[in-house]
């Protein structure tokens, strides 16, 4: 009964949202939750733009989608705002404390303590995702904060109804959430996992958000919020302090921009990898008619340019604030015609051939995204983040914040992988109060006819997920086609190809075998992108989200 009376809440809401007419503008929301997208649309029916949309949706998915972001993280909202044509990166990536070094989750002979960066009080960086919500409001928002949080704040007081989704996630985690009694309160009942669509409330959550609404950034980073973060973390065994809180800001960056074969692509600066190597890739396939190109030939080609832009992500990318990155020559259509003439098209080339100074440790799997469009082009991209699925596990008391364990995103030791299997190198290497290297890659395309806005979850793999559906985009195919294009997975290392079940054919692994490709079968789908997209002559909209996941995607009608 209790799944029937789910299904009839979320399809009322579906109806719903189908019905809103927003500011008399047709508007487009993909989020990765139905209550998210309800969300974004309830803001923009009372009179809000795209970007209290965005804000609505980011805090929703804070309370609804705990495992994936969440004020305890991080996020990258990537904006377009049509009357001046603006386009900028929020970046909301959290910071490493204070009091970091580059040996904290190292033992005494110089190796890598296993687990110290992901779970506990000391993995968590300083947050990011609650400057950017009131950033986001206040500099691009026509509403108040708190008109745009009170959909979330309704969602963590009054509760929702968990899915299956959720519990798969929770169930990955629960061993290391048994151990945080905060934590154990709020998502496990009793220590065992709940039941499949029971309610999930979080009064302490909606306490901070409200106070989050009605005080801004003063209500998070300082005060008795901050108070008990603070008191938390160096209970649990974390390094942060007041200081840490209070000086945390928000970084407005413009994107990186490239060309591929007609269109135009947007992405994010570091310190994401996401949008430079999504676009030197590109720059690297751009020299290859892809359509004319056997599967198998054009599978490699994909391929061989992932495993050199995520080399040069390895050697060259980090914190823009901290090292000097050779952002011009790596968007260089020139370097990436060298990178091609490295690459045969009837052969891979080692990973190990490519560079000798980096060995190789997996970033985590769990982070959420959505996007919104409206029929003017007025477009937010924003992928969030707490790292891998509830982060790092631990509960703030009396905050309902559930932290993050971003700091396993930092290089603990050059060469050496993190949670998701990427090699780190010293232009990643832990920094007091520097940004940890990110592949979150929110992407706007464009050509003559139309803009697209799209990104995924996926830790490592988020850049060649964009990359496939961007692909996919220049072959003319539209949003319900890039969310659900079978995945495939180069990082430069390990050097091996992974790829979901049936995403390539036998004939397909055969050939890519005989070039010397070693492949691996993904244990499960992974991703979950949402993507909307604008004719531009036509002034239509179309969404989609992907059915590996639970998202609804919507647009709203006169």
């Amino acid at each position: 009964m209790l799944k029937k009376t789910y299904a009839a809440i979320i399809l009322l809401a579906v109806f719903w949202q189908s019905q809103v007419y927003a500011d008399g503008h047709k508007v487009a929301i993909a989020s990765a939750h139905p209550l998210a997208t309800a969300a974004g649309f309830e803001i923009l029916d009372k009179g809000g733009n795209v970007f209290d949309a965005a804000v609505a949706v980011s805090g929703a998915l804070a309370v609804v989608e705990p495992s994936g972001s969440g004020l305890g993280g991080g996020a990258y909202w990537l904006l377009h705002r049509e009357k001046d044509g603006k386009e900028t990166l929020i970046d909301g990536r959290e910071k490493a404390p204070l009091a970091s070094h580059k040996s904290m989750y190292l033992d005494k002979k110089g190796h890598i303590v296993p687990r110290l960066s992901l779970d506990g009080a000391l993995a968590a960086a300083i947050p990011g995702m609650p400057a950017g919500l009131v950033h986001l409001s206040e500099k691009y928002g026509k509403l108040p904060l708190a008109e745009s949080l009170a959909p979330a704040i309704r969602y963590a007081r009054t509760g929702f109804a968990i899915g299956e989704r959720y519990l798969k996630l929770l169930k990955f985690r629960a061993e290391l959430i048994n151990k945080y009694p905060q934590t154990a309160g709020i998502f496990l009942d009793n220590g065992k996992l709940p039941k499949l669509y029971s309610i999930l409330k979080q009064p302490d959550l909606a306490k901070t958000l409200t106070q989050l609404a009605d005080s801004g950034r003063d209500g998070f980073y300082s005060g008795n919020i901050a108070d008990k973060l603070v008191n938390a973390i160096q209970k649990g065994g974390g390094i942060w302090t007041k200081e840490d809180l209070e000086s945390y800001q928000v970084v407005e960056r413009e994107p990186v921009r490239g060309q591929y074969k007609g269109i135009k692509i947007t992405s994010t600066a570091p310190s994401s990898s996401g949008g430079i190597a999504l676009i030197e890739a590109l720059n690297i396939l751009s020299g290859y008619d892809l359509q004319e190109a056997d599967e198998i030939t054009r599978k490699h080609l994909i391929t061989e340019a992932m495993r050199r832009a995520y080399h040069d992500r390895t050697l060259y990318l980090g914190d823009a604030d901290f090292i000097d990155i050779p952002v011009k020559r790596l968007l260089n259509e020139d370097y990436a015609a060298g990178l091609r003439s490295s690459i045969r098209q009837d052969k891979a080339l080692p990973s190990n051939m490519l560079s000798g100074e980096i060995q190789k440790q997996p970033e985590g799997t769990n982070t959420t995204h959505f996007s919104i469009i409206d029929e003017e082009g007025n477009r937010v991209a924003a992928t969030l983040s707490i790292n891998f699925p509830f982060g790092s596990g631990f509960v703030a008391a009396g905050t309902g914040v559930l932290l993050n364990d971003e700091m396993d995103d930092f290089a603990s030791l050059p060469g050496a992988m993190n949670g998701y299997g990427l090699v780190g190198g010293a232009a990643n290497a832990i920094a007091p109060g520097k940004r940890m290297l990110s592949s979150m890659t929110p992407t706007f395309l464009e050509n003559d006819s139309s803009i697209a806005v799209l990104g995924t979850p996926g830790g490592s793999r988020i850049i060649s997920m964009v990359l496939l559906a961007a692909l996919d985009f220049a072959k003319g195919n539209g949003p319900d086609s890039w969310v659900q294009v079978p995945r495939f997975h180069h990082q430069f290392m390990p050097d091996v190809i992974e790829y979901e079940k049936g995403a390539l054919t036998g004939s397909e692994l055969k050939g890519l075998a005989a070039m010397g490709h070693q492949l691996k079968a993904a244990r499960y789908p992974y991703g979950d992108m949402q993507a909307v997209l604008l004719n531009k002559k036509a002034k239509t909209l179309e969404a989609a989200s992907d059915k590996r996941g639970e998202g609804r995607a919507m647009v709203s009608y006169p």
